[in-house]
């Protein structure tokens, strides 16, 4: 009796509730010891608690909670069940703390100095896993743009998200605004449209317009319903949603909000051979903060020349190399930019960034993308590099460069269908920060993981149209996340980031920039020269420490 007097005295203080299932059960110690760690639990139920109980569990408890809560509406059961199935079978769910998954990621690079360590590679060149598919890169081609290339852009992305939905038994029957005046009040509804504006009452409810083809509507999330108002304050403007409901005069009370999402249950893709992949991002080189110690410290390890024998006999497995964007720091890129350069000539960045890639071994393939620091325009897709500044860098035999955002396919053999690896630097990363709440108050930069999450959620880059500058110039809106990879792979706000979501792996690259004077003034807090490592047989994956 003790033992639930305390359980219930410790999550009371703590703002959790207990179910009634957990009042009638033997509480073991221990539990209580680990619920000390669960700063974002919300209910304890049997459930909850067999998921503690295990060691090194970690869990996205907002997440499981809306399942839960769905669960208990009667609504879907099996999409609860199978969210707990997930978590019993994987070890990478995403964190409560992203700063204790990290580091229990982390390991140190040990420094061995220059060796003649050598290792016979696993496959030569000429395999047929180390050729690169391009699977997405844009080309954008100039023209005058009119109203018409505007709305053309919201209606393709309106019909794809609108496809994904409808495949939603809750929304098979959905039907369009315009015909939601001929239901009576009080009729359960549904129907999906993209959001044209957020906003909340006085007493703490929130608000919201939705449009489709035919019309405009309100709809109403009650302050009461709160486990419904936290999922919607991550509704973002312009993004495509399925609502379900009861009808009002003019208004929508809302009981379910849908995302796009990523299906549940999707199988983790692992390889036939041990071969790794690494991804860095943000190297900044023209800076006079680039940390080129560290880098070449990096180039040196890559090559297989320092780290102990099992950190060299990675290097050496090591296959791809991604690069999310800003390899050079750029020219004018923020107010007193110029101040802070040490190359000061962007073709000469370029040419510094050549020279240092080409100290990488040509038996590992090398795939890059464009950030906003890299001399090319900033409306998305941005375009691969421009040959007058990239000049070598454009012919170097192991380099694939992709536009931003780009897709690949790596690994692909007869009898493997290969990973999909989606490429996107991050810069409308900066807007959810901002505007997302539920980012915003758990770790702003330093969550990565949670932009991607809600990103995969909405299948889109940059759901809000002023997240970004877009290129309005193509048939189809191209920050969709159309086909879901195995790899989400970021960088732009220097920190680097590890998590798993439904499958799919999230990775932010860290930075080889310590922070600048216009990062200190917006309270940027970089975290250099970390490297995450996959091995791609078995999915693991480790951060390797440069500093």
């Amino acid at each position: 009796m003790e033992g639930k007097e305390a359980l219930i005295e410790k999550l009371f203080e703590k703002g959790v509730l207990v179910n009634k299932e957990m009042l009638e059960r033997d509480v073991d110690s221990s539990l209580i010891k680990k619920l000390e760690n669960e700063e974002d639990l919300l209910v304890l139920n049997e459930d909850y608690a067999n998921i503690i109980s295990k060691e090194s569990t970690l869990v996205d408890w907002y997440d499981l909670d809306h399942y839960r809560v769905m669960a208990e509406q009667d609504r879907d059961d099996d999409l609860y069940q199978n969210q707990l199935q997930q978590i019993s079978q994987s070890t990478l769910q995403l964190p409560q703390k992203q700063q204790q998954t990290v580091n229990s990621l982390e390991i140190e690079l040990e420094d061995t100095g220059e060796s003649e360590f050598t290792t016979e590679t696993t496959m030569p060149l000429t395999d047929s896993s180390l050729f690169v598919e391009v699977t997405l890169s844009y080309i954008n081609t100039p023209k005058k743009y009119v109203i018409k290339d505007f709305s053309h852009f919201f209606r393709s992305r309106y019909n794809f998200i609108e496809k994904i939905l409808r495949q939603r038994q809750e929304l098979q029957s959905a039907t369009t605004i315009h015909r939601l005046q001929g239901k009576k009040e009080r009729e359960k509804v549904a129907f999906i449209g993209l959001v044209q504006d957020i906003a909340e009452t006085r007493k703490g409810s929130m608000i919201m317009t939705i449009e489709d083809l035919t019309g405009t509507i309100k709809i109403l999330i009650s302050k009461q319903k709160s486990d419904m108002l936290r999922i919607a304050k991550d509704i973002v403007l312009d993004e495509v949603i399925g609502v379900s409901g009861t009808n009002g005069d003019g208004i929508v009370f809302v009981e379910k909000i849908f995302w796009p999402d990523v299906p549940p249950n999707r199988e983790l893709k692992k390889g036939p051979n041990e071969e790794y992949a690494a991804f860095i991002s943000d190297i900044h080189v023209g800076s006079s903060f680039f940390l080129e110690e560290a880098f070449e410290k990096f180039l040196k390890w890559i090559s297989g020349k320092t780290g102990n024998e099992k950190q060299r006999a990675i290097a050496n497995k090591i296959k791809y190399l991604f690069i999310a964007g800003d390899l050079v720091d750029g020219v004018g890129i923020y107010p007193g930019h110029e101040n802070e350069l040490k190359i000061k000539n962007l073709t000469d960045q370029f040419t510094a960034i050549t020279n240092l890639l080409k100290k990488i071994p040509k038996d590992k393939q090398i795939i890059i993308c464009p950030g906003n620091h890299d001399g090319v325009h900033l409306a998305e897709p941005q375009p691969i590099f421009y040959e007058s500044f990239a000049g070598e860098l454009l012919t170097l035999p192991n380099v694939t460069i992709v536009t931003n955002p780009g897709s690949v396919t790596i690994g692909k053999t007869k009898d493997f269908v290969g990973f999909d690896v989606l490429l996107y630097h991050g810069f409308s990363f900066d807007y959810y920060i901002r505007n997302v709440e539920s980012i915003r108050m758990n770790g702003g930069y330093h969550r990565a993981d949670l932009i991607m999450k809600l990103l995969l959620q909405k299948r889109h880059l940059a759901p809000s149209f002023t997240s970004t500058p877009y290129y309005p110039g193509h048939k189809e809106d191209p920050l969709l996340i159309k086909k879901i990879p195995d790899f989400f792979l970021s960088g732009h706000i220097h920190y680097s980031s590890v998590a798993n979501y439904r499958s799919v792996t999230m990775i932010s690259g860290s930075c080889w920039q310590g922070p600048t004077l216009f990062q200190d003034k917006l309270g940027h807090e970089p975290e250099p020269g970390r490297v995450p490592v996959v091995n791609l047989k078995t999915r693991e994956i480790k951060i390797l420490k440069f500093i």
